[in-house]
């Protein structure tokens, strides 16, 4: 398994020597997984790869388990000499006053403390414990929403330089019987069972059914799909980035101004991508541009009437001016 998790590591470049990583912790399979074998890897005198890791946890407060959880996790970096950070916060009552989704909550939580604690240390990697089922779970669900072709790419091994993903090529069962074997006894989140959540959906019913009926070998299958589809989407978001090089008249961090005319000589396809890759270069994502909204824009520039503009959500203004496209940030 050490082997598996280092071609990984090797392949998409995922750690080098004098990275200082800071490693997303539950105390569950996964995550404990995951810290035995990085911390196995870089006490490893035969493997060139020197590296340090420092444990985060987050105590939601949710379940009766959760300070067990945290012992747990404490217990197990102290008997291998990690550095350990917890954090103990009501998401519940977090969701209520953001007025968002329990399961957000605890994301945006997570990923909060684990820069935090990054800045702190002085890290340069956040490492989380995805593995192979969890890309397909996502694939699955991005499929269900009805997702453009980047849906199917799902949870990637690397992301902004920053997140790195050491075990997504390894599937859960392979995880749980190391654990088993390596006598690791990591905590079990039993809502993982509770069919609440469309993910344990997909995780407990759908994949288990496709397994049994259509495809024993579905994990494999679709993650086949997606080494294909990330191929066929990167040429095309480098082409993208070449043809918005080429309409680009100015840019900053609150607008973005293109050539209409030359936008409209785009494929359809092209026209699409560039409307993403702009409103995602202005707000670091695509601000919850759907497809409706893509093609309002689209057909506000081809029927090129000037001084005419659409709002598709409170934070951005999409005018046609003077031959121009216009992507304006609104300050609400």
């Amino acid at each position: 398994m050490k082997e598996k998790v280092l071609k990984t590591i090797k392949k998409y470049e995922l750690i080098k020597s004098g990275d200082k990583i800071v490693l997303a912790v539950s105390g569950g399979p996964d995550s404990i997984f995951m810290l035995d074998i990085l911390n196995k890897i870089r006490n490893d005198s035969n493997i060139n790869l020197e590296f340090d890791i420092i444990v985060c946890h987050v105590n939601h407060m949710i379940r009766e388990e959760a300070n067990q959880e945290e012992e747990f996790v404490k217990n197990f970096c102290k008997k291998i000499n990690i550095q350990c950070y917890t954090k103990r916060i009501d998401v519940q009552n977090f969701a209520h006053n953001k007025k968002i989704g329990t399961e957000e909550a605890g994301r945006i939580i997570r990923y909060n403390f684990l820069k935090e604690i990054m800045v702190i240390t002085n890290s340069n990697k956040i490492a989380i414990a995805h593995n192979r089922n969890d890309k397909v779970e996502t694939i699955i669900m991005n499929l269900l929403r009805g997702s453009g072709i980047s849906g199917l790419r799902g949870i990637e091994a690397k992301r902004e330089k920053i997140y790195i993903r050491p075990i997504i090529e390894i599937d859960r069962e392979e995880i749980e019987e190391y654990c088993e074997k390596n006598n690791l006894n990591p905590c079990i989140d039993k809502s993982n069972f509770e069919n609440i959540y469309t993910r344990n959906k997909i995780r407990n019913i759908v994949i288990p059914y496709i397994k049994e009926n259509f495809n024993p070998n579905i994990i494999q299958t679709m993650t086949r799909l997606s080494e294909v589809v990330v191929e066929e989407d990167e040429f095309l978001n480098n082409l993208v980035t070449k043809e918005y090089k080429n309409i680009l008249i100015k840019n900053s961090d609150n607008e973005v101004i293109i050539d209409l005319k030359q936008f409209n000589q785009k494929e359809l396809v092209i026209k699409k991508r560039l409307i993403i890759y702009i409103v995602t270069k202005l707000f670091g994502s695509n601000n919850g541009l759907e497809k409706i909204h893509i093609d309002d824009i689209i057909k506000l520039c081809e029927n090129n009437i000037g001084n005419k503009f659409l709002t598709p959500n409170k934070n951005l203004k999409v005018l046609v001016k003077d031959k121009k496209i216009f992507f304006i940030v609104q300050k609400t």
